[in-house]
């Protein structure tokens, strides 16, 4: 069974990046989190809604937002 919610460190797993820019983009709401007690976590549509959109954002859908390098893609997540 896939999960529904991740914790951070599963988060910067699925997305190939550091645990600290997990948290990053947790804390500042770049990627959509729940509070559960004192925890927070990632519901797995919040995963696809952000690296939709940024694929949007680098790949001409952006409306205007130039394409980083090459280097900066971030994977999907199945």
């Amino acid at each position: 069974m896939t999960p529904f919610l991740y914790r951070a460190d599963e988060v910067a797993k699925l997305l190939g990046v550091g645990l600290t820019t997990a948290k990053s983009l947790i804390g500042s709401g770049e990627l959509r989190s729940v509070k559960i007690g004192r925890s927070r976590r990632v519901p797995a549509e919040a995963l696809h809604e952000y690296v939709q959109r940024l694929d949007a954002e680098q790949n001409g859908d952006g409306a205007g937002v130039a394409a980083p390098a090459p280097s900066e893609n971030v994977p999907s997540v199945h």
